[in-house]
């Protein structure tokens, strides 16, 4: 196993930064910041990357992820939505300038929404990724106590919305192998990251398998590599660790603040490592807490599949 170092980024800090993903479309890193409501994207540049525009909406937003017909999917509170023709709506950043301008944009269109039980438990959703089949897996969390009230869910292509997987606390870090037939699955809490068979023509789990068990923090975020190693986010230990199919140690990225909260591959090549951090309750004081990472790890990762929105599209006729 080795040990790598990460990099802070030059622009400005976000409180929750979460959900990086790369899309190889229009060539830009996008991101939220969950608690101010802000889709951020950023593009290559020659000293790493550059913060280019935003997107505000109503917080929280906890994902964003690039749609096959170019629009964005976004999860905001217990809401699924699109959000079309994104490029019309991102604020530019002045050039010279490290930080973005908030402007609010346009309602989104509800896609699918998850109906929540009146038990006084606040959920919202959180993590999400999209298999290599162009669904949505989107899970919830519960902001305060409700232990086990927790889901994840999976959104078809036409719309249909579905409970994969109950009794969960803070639904994250989800991953595919490079053949797409196992899925990589965190309930933070529970301090594991588990192995579950995963039927890419259905989109169902098998039984669930450990795979990885982190006794001084809190596995987020994670993303896979091109060689099936899996890399994820510690919450809590201010790190990335990283696992080869097996679940031995690989490799480790010290990053420094202690809430790593995700991390995606990223760039033309998908060579470089960026990680998002947070700046909550504790941890608002420690040095570069919410902002955002980069580490060159040597290897490459897996291209973000798109939502195929195509049939939701042609519903609402646009």
């Amino acid at each position: 196993m080795h040990t790598l170092e990460a990099h802070v980024c030059a622009f400005p800090a976000g409180r929750l930064c979460e959900g990086p993903v790369w899309d190889a479309r229009t060539g830009a890193l996008l991101w939220v910041d969950i608690r101010r409501g802000h889709i951020h994207r950023a593009t290559p540049a020659p000293d790493g990357l550059r913060l280019d525009a935003t997107i505000s909406l109503s917080p929280p937003v906890s994902a964003v992820l690039p749609c096959a017909s170019g629009a964005l999917l976004v999860t905001a509170g217990n809401t699924i939505a699109r959000l079309d023709d994104p490029a019309r709506h991102f604020d530019p950043v002045p050039s010279g300038s490290d930080s973005a301008r908030s402007v609010p944009a346009p309602g989104l269109l509800r896609v699918a929404e998850v109906a929540l039980p009146a038990d006084g438990v606040r959920r919202r959703f959180n993590d999400a990724k999209v298999d290599p089949r162009g669904r949505l897996l989107a899970g919830t969390m519960a902001e305060a106590g409700g232990v086990g009230s927790s889901a994840l869910y999976r959104l078809d292509q036409d719309g249909t919305l579905s409970a994969l997987r109950t009794g969960v606390t803070i639904s994250n870090g989800l991953g595919w192998s490079p053949d797409g037939r196992t899925l990589y699955y965190a309930d933070s809490p529970t301090h594991r990251v588990q192995a579950f068979d995963y039927d890419l023509d259905t989109g169902t789990l098998g039984a669930p398998r450990p795979f990885a068990h982190f006794a001084d923090g809190e596995p987020d975020g994670l993303t896979v590599d091109a060689d099936g190693r899996v890399w994820v986010a510690v919450w809590g230990a201010g790190q990335v660790r990283a696992f080869d199919p097996s679940g031995k140690p690989y490799a480790t990225v010290e990053v420094g603040p202690s809430q790593v909260s995700s991390c995606t591959f990223a760039g033309p090549d998908l060579d470089l490592l960026v990680i998002t951090t947070a700046a909550e309750q504790d941890a608002a004081g420690e040095p570069n807490a919410g902002r955002l990472f980069t580490c060159v790890p040597g290897v490459t990762g897996l291209p973000a599949t798109p939502f195929a929105d195509q049939r939701l599209v042609h519903a609402n006729g646009r």
